[in-house]
């Protein structure tokens, strides 16, 4: 396959695995949660990430995918509610139609720019990196680097709102306490 086409197929697995985790009311929040769309990150990292660039413009590209991914991050994770169940008392999560637009649009706003950069405007991405001395491998890393970190931020913001809840009244941590009643 091309590395249009893996970027492609890395594109929508992060997709897919995002959405299909956050989507929808009362999402219970659980370990295997948490960490199942940062383990499929994990896993498609090596297939793109060969030497991040330690120098020079090639680094601004990638602290600039970092800085999008970071920003990315924040606001999907505000399109997050989190909440205890009533049922339960266990933290939960609802996510709706504008946290799956959000997501779909920047994760399509990487891949179009992945396909123009192979069909579009290849000639122009290249002058650009000449003038600027970046090489196509460090606006790849800032790429995969906008991914990770707009999962990672995502995931702690996540883990850090069910952590946060208040305890509700009657219970203790996630088992329900006998109340006397006089």
């Amino acid at each position: 396959m091309s590395p249009l086409t893996d970027a492609m197929i890395i594109n929508a697995a992060v997709l897919f695995a995002t959405l299909e985790a956050d989507l929808g009311p009362h999402r219970k929040i659980g370990l295997v949660r948490i960490l199942r769309t940062p383990l499929v990150v994990a896993a498609v990292i090596p297939l793109f990430l060969d030497r991040p660039v330690t120098h020079g413009n090639g680094l601004l590209v990638e602290l600039a995918g970092v800085a999008a991914g970071l920003l990315g991050g924040l606001v999907v994770t505000t399109l997050m509610r989190v909440y205890r169940s009533p049922k339960t008392g266990k933290p939960v999560s609802a996510a709706g139609l504008p946290y799956a637009i959000v997501w779909t649009l920047i994760v399509a706003a990487r891949a179009a720019f992945s396909i123009g950069a192979t069909h579009w405007f290849p000639a122009q991405l290249a002058q650009w990196c000449a003038t600027h001395q970046v090489t196509g491998a460090a606006i790849t890393d800032g790429l995969v680097f906008m991914a990770i970190a707009m999962v990672l931020i995502r995931t702690a913001g996540l883990a850090a709102r069910a952590t946060r809840l208040p305890t509700p009244a009657g219970r203790t941590g996630n088992r329900a306490t006998t109340q006397a009643t006089a």
